[in-house]
């Protein structure tokens, strides 16, 4: 069996690094194409070095994130393989292109992490959720709500509750970056930002906050996804000498980081999942988010762009007694790879 795994940005690459390790065990063929979505090598290429992924078979280069664009080069490619399967992570442009690029060549496509749901339809990562749900033949869930959401919107594929990917790196990889990777402060005396959402990162939602992160009491580093520096930038916004805006991290910099962190300020999703698992409180600046859950527990705190909360909630962000387990217990990937062997028996 060969399967096309199709990858482009920072998330992409830490979901897969635990299933490709599964995949291998299994006996079956990973062929990776990464599309160039991510360029910058903290954001890419550092992944390949450090988490196991196999290097590239294709190197799109593309440096683009626009779905047309990345379609034809990434169709090119299942050609050139003749996989039994496409693999699409996550709701990013690569996820709907390379989901896209699977289907008009008539390959069936599986969705890592499917049936999210924000119900933000201004979020252009909320339309690839839908598209590649509606399309994908394969869809793992995970956890419950995604796969009712899945059946309410009645999609046509096979629904599979797996858990979390993201989990499975969580438990590989935060013991491995604590210890590879020493961070320069007491544990649990700082905050980490991270901001890279395409509406968080013009202005005035970008101003907001940092005017935000600018009324945090103590030290708050920032590692800035290059757009969101560009940004900065070209706005002329000021950070207050206590927020510290550093280059990109590499993952097992930022897990290190981020795990013994006060308080995680992000708008990822990625990560706000990861805050609750290395048991640190998140404030989200987003008004609504797909891990809906993490909220209902008390664990995460959407403050949307308004400065005031946002500082509020870091200043008495805390942790409930009791934490129930989210998404999975870090084994999505041998799930996923069973499925795969059942499924796809002759291939």
């Amino acid at each position: 069996m060969k399967v096309l795994s199709v990858v482009g940005n920072r998330p992409q690459f830490i979901k897969s690094a635990p299933l490709s390790a599964a995949l291998r065990d299994s006996g079956i063929e990973e062929v990776v194409v990464h599309t160039g979505q991510h360029y910058d090598r903290a954001l890419s290429q550092v992944f390949f070095d450090e988490l196991g992924i196999p290097e590239p078979h294709h190197r799109l280069d593309l440096h683009t994130a626009d779905t047309e664009a990345m379609e034809p080069a990434i169709a090119a490619s299942v050609r050139d393989e003749s996989p039994d399967l496409v693999l699409v992570y996550g709701d990013t442009n690569s996820t709907l292109a390379g989901a896209r690029a699977g289907v008009d060549s008539a390959v069936p496509v599986a969705h890592v992490e499917a049936g999210l749901r924000s119900g933000d339809l201004s979020m252009p990562e909320e339309h690839n959720r839908i598209e590649v749900d509606r399309i994908a033949w394969l869809l793992f869930c995970p956890d419950d709500r995604s796969q009712s959401t899945l059946e309410e919107e009645a999609v046509l594929g096979r629904i599979y509750v797996v858990g979390d990917v993201m989990a499975d790196a969580a438990r590989l990889f935060a013991p491995i970056a604590r210890e590879r990777c020493p961070v320069p402060f007491e544990p649990r005396s700082y905050v980490v930002a991270t901001i890279h959402r395409q509406a968080n990162v013009f202005q005035p939602r970008l101003g907001r906050i940092v005017e935000g992160l600018n009324r945090v009491e103590g030290t708050v580093v920032f590692p800035a996804h290059p757009r969101t520096r560009a940004q900065i930038e070209r706005e002329g916004l000021d950070l207050e000498p206590h927020v510290r805006l550093t280059e990109p991290l590499s993952y097992l910099e930022l897990a290190s980081l981020a795990s013994q962190a006060r308080v995680i300020v992000t708008d990822s999703g990625g990560l706000q999942k990861e805050a609750y698992w290395y048991g640190v409180p998140c404030v989200t600046p987003r008004p609504s988010t797909e891990w809906v859950d993490t909220v209902a527990t008390g664990a995460n705190v959407l403050v949307d762009d308004d400065p005031d909360a946002l500082a509020a909630a870091v200043a008495s962000a805390a942790l409930p007694a009791k934490l129930p387990v989210l998404y999975g217990d870090g084994h999505a990937s041998e799930r996923i790879t069973q499925v795969l062997l059942a499924t796809m028996p002759g291939r």
